[in-house]
This record gives structure tokens, C-alpha cells and sequence, in this order.
């Protein structure tokens, strides 16, 4: 019994490093093509293309995210047990 719990905090601190890289990542990567951008751009006006790829991978960060802290609050198959057990 305990070393089914171990496994499964194991696995979700590994969910949880791993989305914390990712958004590590996120950040750095669009810091710098900001930064690309800033000194590409000769004025002010120019079209900021950046934002449909930070839009993008910040989907799939958001996703990653609750998939991370949220799932087993989400996808909770006690949950579904208890609501399913309710309605009878």
C-alpha cells in the first residue's frame, strides 16, 4: 500500500518538475525572440509576429499546467465514484 502511494507522489513530482521546465523554457525562449524582435525592428510600428507563437505555446504551457497540478483533481476516479454513488 505504501509503496503505491510512493509511486504515484513519485509520478507527480515528476508531472510537476516537468512542467516547470517547460514553462522555464516558455519564458526564456520568448524573452529572447522579444529581444530578437526588439532590436530587428527599426520602429515602433512594426507588426509584433511573436504574439501567435507566444499564444500558441502558451496553450500548450496552460494545458501541461493542469494536466501537472490539477488532474487528479479533474480526471479523479474517486470522483466519479462518489458523484455516480450520489444520484442512486
Amino acid at each position: 500500500m505504501q509503496n503505491e502511494k510512493d509511486k504515484e507522489l513519485w509520478k507527480k513530482a515528476e508531472a510537476r518538475a516537468s512542467f516547470k521546465k517547460h514553462l522555464f523554457s516558455y519564458v526564456a525562449v520568448n524573452l529572447f525572440l522579444v529581444a530578437i524582435w526588439l532590436t530587428s525592428s527599426r520602429s515602433g510600428a512594426n507588426y509584433f509576429w511573436l504574439v501567435w507563437q507566444m499564444l500558441g505555446w502558451g496553450i500548450g504551457v496552460l494545458i501541461h499546467y493542469f494536466s501537472a497540478f490539477h488532474a487528479d483533481v479533474i480526471f479523479s476516479v474517486e470522483n466519479e465514484y462518489q458523484k455516480l454513488k450520489d444520484k442512486s
